[in-house]
């Protein structure tokens, strides 16, 4: 299966939980419109709830709703606008990462439990099947567990891992793993960081040393911040990468778990409350069901039964 044809299987669950009643709706709406008679409340509340229970966001759905309101009579059929409007929640965010020095850095953050370093090994799998060479850092210096899973991963990629011992400060590593990339030509440098809650003041901080450490080797790192949230956490996810972004700058996010649960409009909410594009999405466990994200094949698949 191609990577686009993943991320239409990944949506499967959300797209079986919403095709029958979104089905349903259309049909009624189309019926309106050959009477040219007024909607219904009913029907508007309908695909409301329907939006909201896919987890597309409040803001995103009013977004949809009042173009459903204002469309001209026996115009686009709602299945269309409805993927319009979403594609164009999508796009009016996808901003091109400026990388003005080399090595790239990119550094990858997020909370315990959303897949973050098993992502940092699948990413650096698809960067070197595109024919980078990455180079991953192990900065999470708390947990020894996190280095050794990270260590599986990498070697799994077959990319290079820089490390320290336990309790090391990460911003060292981070130093290290820059220092090496540079010396070994590899680009870009992928840091994982220790799992944290954006209420944790002391390691924020510590992200903001790591930062600054990145910045003062290679002028204008980090250039990506990667957030790694947990699609099956729905609205809560929109909440931690709030507060992420003005904690640790970050510009991009990975979607996980994305198989994993009906609710895969969250990508919508992320990208219209947020203002954030999403980079990549998980579809799987395997170290190839990292895939990047690709509008058409998402809205498509969001609404679609059939491909």
């Amino acid at each position: 299966m191609s990577f686009l044809g993943r991320i239409r299987d990944g949506l499967s669950r959300t797209t079986k939980q919403i095709v029958a009643r979104f089905d349903d709706i259309a049909r009624r709406i189309d019926a309106a419109d050959r009477r040219s008679s007024p909607l219904e409340a009913a029907t508007l509340e309908s695909l409301e709830e329907l939006l909201i229970s896919a987890d597309v966001g409040v803001g995103a759905t009013d977004r949809i709703l009042t173009a459903v309101k204002t469309r001209p009579r026996n115009g686009t059929g709602l299945r269309d606008l409805v993927k319009r409007e979403i594609r164009d929640v999508f796009t009016a965010v996808d901003r091109p990462i400026v990388v003005a020095q080399h090595p790239k850095v990119t550094l990858i953050v997020g909370v315990n439990g959303t897949g973050k370093t098993t992502t940092v090994g699948k990413l650096a799998n698809l960067l070197k099947k595109e024919g980078a060479a990455p180079l991953v850092c192990a900065a999470d210096t708390f947990r020894a567990a996190a280095v050794e899973q990270l260590e599986i991963w990498t070697t799994r990629a077959g990319v290079d891992l820089v490390r320290a011992r336990e309790g090391a400060d990460p911003a060292a590593v981070v130093y290290d793993a820059i220092s090496s990339g540079k010396a070994r030509g590899r680009d870009p440098i992928l840091i994982d960081t220790a799992g944290r809650l954006h209420t944790r003041v002391n390691l924020m901080h510590e992200l903001g040393k790591i930062r600054r450490i990145a910045a003062r080797e290679v002028p204008g790192a980090p250039q990506e911040v990667l957030l790694v949230l947990d699609a099956t956490v729905g609205q809560n996810g929109v909440a931690q990468a709030r507060e992420f972004m003005s904690a640790a700058g970050v510009n991009g996010i990975v979607l996980t778990k994305l198989d994993g649960t009906a609710k895969g409009g969250v990508a919508v909410a992320i990208a219209h409350d947020l203002k954030l594009p999403i980079r990549y999405v998980g579809v799987g466990e395997g170290i190839d069901d990292l895939v990047p994200f690709a509008v058409e094949e998402y809205v498509d698949g969001l609404f679609e039964e059939q491909w």
